[in-house]
């Protein structure tokens, strides 16, 4: 029939330990943030439809178990991926540099893809250890660097959709 063409997209959140892959993804999917941290086993899938410029958008969210050795992330779970977020817990420092290894490991598996930085937890910003410098350096890398809190919901549609309209354009 001449229904609407579907594009399906996989993408990857990526990063430390519980920076908050899970509940930015569950904030976003089901519009829910559970406080209880559970440590995803491997990976989980979830999917979320929408509409970026008249295009219908299938995303296929891989919620990929924080990697705290970064060296240890399956090259089989970024197979086929369009795009990707790595999230950065503004309270710990330690996932910024594992951001950055993420980062260099990702462009040399997959190359120059869509991704975003997500700054999360600035519902708890005056606890941040990441510094301004810190910020400046992630924008030199091209991308966009957000600020997204799951608890207060700020900034979640935003970055998706912002990854979203990169993987369209």
């Amino acid at each position: 029939g001449t229904g609407v063409v579907v594009i399906q997209k996989k993408i990857c959140l990526l990063g430390a330990f519980s920076v908050g892959k899970t509940s930015l993804i569950n904030r976003y999917v089901k519009s829910m943030f559970d406080d209880k941290y559970l440590t995803t086993v491997g990976v989980k899938i979830n999917k979320k439809v929408l509409t970026v410029n008249t295009n219908e958008l299938s995303l296929i969210i891989w919620d990929i178990a924080g990697e705290d050795d970064f060296y240890s992330i399956r090259s089989s779970y970024l197979q086929g991926m369009a795009g990707y977020i790595i999230v950065i817990d503004g309270m710990r420092l330690n996932s910024y540099h594992v951001a950055l290894s993420v980062h260099e490991r990702v462009q040399a598996l997959s190359g120059k893809l869509p991704m975003i930085f997500a700054l999360n937890k600035n519902d708890l910003r005056s606890q941040w250890h990441l510094e301004s410098q810190h910020i400046q350096y992630l924008h030199q890398f091209g991308y966009p660097v957000m600020e997204t809190s799951a608890k207060d919901n700020a900034g979640v549609e935003e970055m998706f959709m912002s990854l979203a309209t990169q993987l369209v354009s």
